[in-house]
């Protein structure tokens, strides 16, 4: 099988490219730096560009690699479909399908994990048994922790539930805070 020709200029590591593709060993020529740019002129290269401007590898080009994102979030899965509150309120059963299907997006958590989400339901218990005029800025300080918790150990499949939780502190109602708490009480309760 035939190798496809390498461009006769290779980049290497700190600084400009060689010339004629070799690899390794020192320069034709070797002798220090100024020596070896005797044929720059004014600070330019023999292609007319400056030196080592704007980067490790001399200036960077339009349309390079970090100009080519187009689309920008294009091929981005949408998330965990939106739980409803009032269906959450009104119905045991849509609670439960909506745990089943968070457990379901989950991967494989590890031990660490499932002890940070005992925790968050744990202050979920303690949101809804505070004083009535307190419930609802302890909610919106959970609503930060599940954020954390959701971003530092990858768990998308939880964005569901921080979208309920905001429903919810919005909403500033008993019921609703009850049922979350029930929801996320199943969720623990399946992922074990």
């Amino acid at each position: 099988m035939a190798e496809t020709s390498q461009p006769e200029t290779k980049p290497r590591e700190g600084g400009a490219p060689r010339e004629g593709g070799r690899e390794g060993g020192p320069r034709e020529g070797g002798g220090n730096r100024e020596a070896r740019e005797g044929g720059r002129e004014g600070g330019r290269d023999n292609r007319g560009r400056e030196g080592r401007g704007g980067g490790p590898h001399g200036e960077r080009r339009e349309g390079g690699r970090g100009d080519d994102r187009r689309g920008g979030d294009r091929g981005r899965f949408e998330g965990p479909p939106e739980i409803d509150l009032d269906k959450l309120i009104s119905d045991p059963l849509y609670l439960d399908n909506q745990a089943h299907g968070v457990v379901s997006r989950m991967r494989d958590m590890d031990s660490g994990t499932k002890s940070q989400l005992r925790r968050l339901y744990n202050a979920v218990r303690r949101a809804v048994r505070a004083p009535e005029s307190d419930r609802q800025q302890q909610f919106v300080m959970l609503r930060a922790r599940l954020a954390y918790t959701i971003a530092r150990h990858s768990l998308r499949s939880l964005d569901s539930l921080e979208k309920l939780l905001l429903q919810v502190t919005r909403k500033n109602d008993a019921r609703g805070y009850e049922r979350f708490r029930d929801l996320f009480e199943a969720i623990v309760a399946y992922n074990e």
